[in-house]
């Protein structure tokens, strides 16, 4: 019978990553937070409430700028990466070396690995620009008209 896999804690896994040449440094932004990063890939990992779970992810991985993990953003037409006060288009080798990177972390953490992601690169926004200034008002909520019955 195949043996369970161990989920490392956190501190067990931060060493993981350093063994397969992650950069690892404290994350100020974030208590007890940890900016993991490779090949210019960098996500921010935190402890978990368990002391033995292998910790969560609070910023998924995205392209360094600057020294900020740039969120990748769905705009429909197109994929960009936005950090505070940039914005790079994505390109099909940033995709892969984010998934790459993201299924490296994962594995070497214990984080859980959902299927869809393992899929693809998963955008942290979507922001459709023909659906922009289509938000309903909570004050409008009440006031949109129903199709009649029949028709």
């Amino acid at each position: 019978m195949a043996q369970k896999k161990r989920k490392p804690n956190f501190d067990q896994a931060l060493e993981a990553l350093r063994a397969h040449a992650f950069d690892v440094q404290p994350f100020s932004a974030v208590a007890a937070g940890m900016l993991v990063a490779k090949n210019g890939i960098g996500a921010i990992l935190a402890p978990a409430a368990d002391k033995n779970a292998p910790g969560v992810l609070v910023v998924s991985p995205g392209i360094m700028v600057r020294g900020e993990v740039a969120r990748l953003v769905d705009r429909g037409y197109q994929k960009f990466f936005k950090s505070s006060q940039h914005e790079v288009p994505a390109s099909a080798s940033h995709l892969h070396q984010i998934h790459a990177f993201s299924e490296e972390l994962k594995e070497l953490t214990g984080i859980t690995s959902l299927y869809n992601e393992s899929l693809g690169t998963v955008s942290d926004l979507y922001l459709y620009d023909r659906l922009k200034g289509r938000e309903v008002l909570p004050s409008e909520a009440g006031q949109l008209a129903l199709p009649a019955e029949g028709h």
